[in-house]
């Protein structure tokens, strides 16, 4: 290779031309970079008053070897072309500065442009100094015709080559001497020009150069490794299906594509490791293969747009699924929706099929989350249905996949019993939870939107009683404990509903919610809120039995051959809650119960036969220790409320601990990850 030294005068001058092939990424210099630049200029500039052969190292750049046309020499940029760019936008706008101020004489400006920026002499791209990637080039051709009609568009490039020169022409508008500046750009910055001599030296370079992934972007890798192998039979792809890909996406998306692309055949991939996997898997491809993937990226990229954008979906069913998956907000579905859309492009599927098929998908996450499924193992098990889809019909083969297995796709019965028994308010993302009330609000009334990130989760009995609460739910038990029933009820689906005025409802007595949900928009989700004549346990349970028909209706549960995940309680949620408990705290045999959905008594006895570390800061509700409570070692003889005193729980005279230093079970489920803010 030829390594030497040289500046933009030797570089521009004479009969050349540097492409930036279609394997470089856009221009996608900022203000930061830009402004650095510039300040090197001016300093550079004052230096070169009284040292006038000063220069200024301005970094490296590396060219294929020279290729002989017609027009003089052809090379490849293959880096530095960020630098170059830029650096000729700048000529760009001294030259007009220069046919600004100085009409009289126009051989100043017509020198730049004719030596350094564009040979008037040759026709179309060839006159160019510097041609561009194809996404930069209208931009960057106003520059160099004129200047002032560069294309004003949504696309990075073409607002960052606008962008460049209308900063340089701005602070040229500043400066005093343009000669000396106008030299400075010319004659100061120094390069080191770096030429390989074939091809395989350019390929070595480049990665040696940019595989680090710290210069370039993940998808800019792969861009770059497939253009590269295409070398001049690239130029049509780029244009047909590259190009409007490299618009639809931003830069995270084109790189989010190549990821999900990827990781549906290889689950653990990591979004550092796309350049890595994609390049292995296209080594062993011709230039025809090369051209159908390139064919086929563009078209996920549609996809991946309509996933992002469920509007742009014409098929009702699938666009209503594709916008309710886009709101819970997994990007662990977005695989295999690709998939679904894809094999209904190639035509191996029909709408109603992947629609079917989005709907079992939707109908999994909505039934884990009732039931408390935690997400651990969701996204393998999700990505593995990626591997499962043949020439079946798509809708059946998920429903097979997760209705069999330990995937845990809860039954019928799972998700009423959770209904029942389970406190949802206490279960996923609070969002997730939304959605769902959302969802079966939408269902009954699909003519009435509801935003949700508005919209809040509101308690009918409340969190914290008051003593007319107190005394209302007090009305509908048989002597048992007020505050045992409102632990078990209160965070349960059946107490809970969506409102917009959260903070203002608060702890107000029924009659007065009721007023208010009679205003809301939520009628459908209110509707036996807005017919009780009262709210305590008989109305709460009658709502869940009919929140426990609505959802099993809506969501589609496995079919029979699903494989019964079990119906007992998960006694790690209590024993992982006992854990948290730190010293000083304590919390009640009530409080742990309502986390999975079971009676204060039933933890008693499954914390009597089970030695499980802090069961001594489990208290009865009252807030005094248990009668019957006995240390996991039967000859442990201390005293249970010594060693809480001695952990620095406050009792009062009469044995009760202090109720500030209470957990409750919302408390516990934010302390071991049930519930998300």
């Amino acid at each position: 290779m030829d390594v030497r030294e040289t500046t933009l005068q030797e570089l521009f001058g004479g009969p050349k031309q540097y492409l930036v092939p279609l394997y470089q990424r856009p221009y996608a210099w900022e203000a930061r970079q830009r402004e650095r630049l510039w300040a090197d200029v001016l300093e550079l500039s004052e230096t070169r008053r009284t040292e006038p052969g000063a220069t200024h190292f301005t970094g490296s750049l590396v060219f294929s070897t020279g290729t002989v046309v017609p027009s003089g020499m052809e090379f490849l940029v293959v880096d530095g072309q960020q630098r170059l760019t830029t650096l000729s936008i700048l000529l760009c706008a001294l030259r007009d500065t220069f046919r600004e101020r100085r009409p009289e004489s126009p051989v100043l400006a017509e020198s730049i442009h004719e030596q350094y920026v564009a040979d008037r002499f040759k026709p179309g791209d060839a006159r160019l100094k510097l041609l561009p990637t194809q996404a930069d080039r209208d931009a960057y051709r106003s520059v160099v015709d004129g200047g002032a009609d560069v294309p004003d568009e949504p696309d990075a490039s073409v607002s960052g080559v606008r962008d460049a020169y209308t900063y340089f022409r701005r602070e040229l508008g500043r400066v005093d001497d343009l000669e000396l500046t106008r030299d400075a750009v010319l004659g100061g910055l120094v390069f080191v020009s770096i030429t390989a001599k074939d091809e395989d030296n350019v390929y070595r370079i480049f990665e040696s150069l940019n595989n680090t992934g710290m210069r370039l972007t993940q998808g800019d890798l792969v861009r770059n490794d497939l253009f590269m192998r295409l070398g001049h039979r690239g130029e049509s792809a780029y244009s047909s299906w590259w190009l409007p890909m490299q618009r639809r996406l931003s830069v995270n998306d084109l790189e989010l594509l190549f990821w999900l692309d990827a990781v549906a055949e290889e689950p653990l991939l990591k979004q550092g490791d796309i350049y890595s996997s994609q390049q292995a898997r296209l080594a062993a491809m011709d230039d025809e293969q090369i051209l159908a993937e390139i064919e086929r990226f563009s078209r996920l990229s549609e996809h991946l747009m309509r996933i992002r954008d469920p509007s742009q979906e014409s098929d009702p069913t699938v666009r209503k699924h594709l916008r309710h998956l886009a709101e819970w907000s997994s990007t662990t579905t977005v695989p295999l929706t690709l998939r679904l859309l894809s094999r209904r492009a190639a035509g191996t599927s029909t709408s109603a099929e992947v629609a079917g098929a989005l709907a079992t998908l939707e109908a999994y996450l909505v039934r884990r989350t009732l039931v408390g499924r935690p997400g651990q193992g969701l996204n393998r098990i999700i990505l593995q249905a990626c591997g499962e889809l043949d020439d079946r019909p798509v809708d059946q083969v998920l429903l097979d996949y997760f209705s069999t297995g330990r995937k845990h796709f809860a039954t019928d019965e799972q998700v009423r019993d959770a209904i029942r028994t389970q406190p949802f308010y206490l279960r996923g993302l609070r969002n997730q939870q939304k959605l769902i009330l959302k969802w079966v609000q939408e269902e009954l009334n699909p003519n009435e939107p509801i935003d949700v990130e508005r919209a809040t989760i509101e308690h009918v009995l409340p969190q914290t009683l008051t003593p007319d609460w107190r005394a209302a739910l007090a009305a509908d038990l048989d002597g048992e404990p007020v505050d045992v029933v409102h632990e078990r009820l209160v965070h349960s689906l059946g107490n809970l509903t969506l409102t917009g005025y959260n903070a203002t409802l608060g702890n107000r007595p029924f009659p007065e919610k009721q007023e208010e949900y009679r205003q809301s928009s939520f009628t459908a989700l209110n509707r036996l809120l807005l017919d009780a004549p009262v709210w305590g346990r008989t109305q709460i349970l009658a709502r869940s039995e009919w929140f426990a028909d609505r959802i099993t209706r809506q969501w589609t549960g496995p079919n029979v051959r699903a494989r019964s995940v079990g119906g007992r309680r998960d006694w790690s949620i209590v024993h992982r809650a006992i854990a948290a408990i730190p010293a000083g705290r304590w919390t009640s045999y009530g409080d742990l119960a309502a986390l999975i959905g079971t009676h204060p008594a039933a933890v008693g006895a499954h914390l009597a036969g089970t030695h499980i570390h802090g069961t001594h800061r489990v208290l009865q509700g009252s807030g005094t220790v248990a009668p019957g409570f006995r240390w996991p070692d039967p000859a442990d003889g201390r005293d249970p409320r010594a060693v809480l005193e001695a952990e620095g729980l406050a009792f009062s005279a009469s044995g009760v601990a202090r109720a500030r230093d209470r957990l409750s079970t919302a408390a516990l489920a934010a302390r071991i990850g049930l519930i998300d803010e």
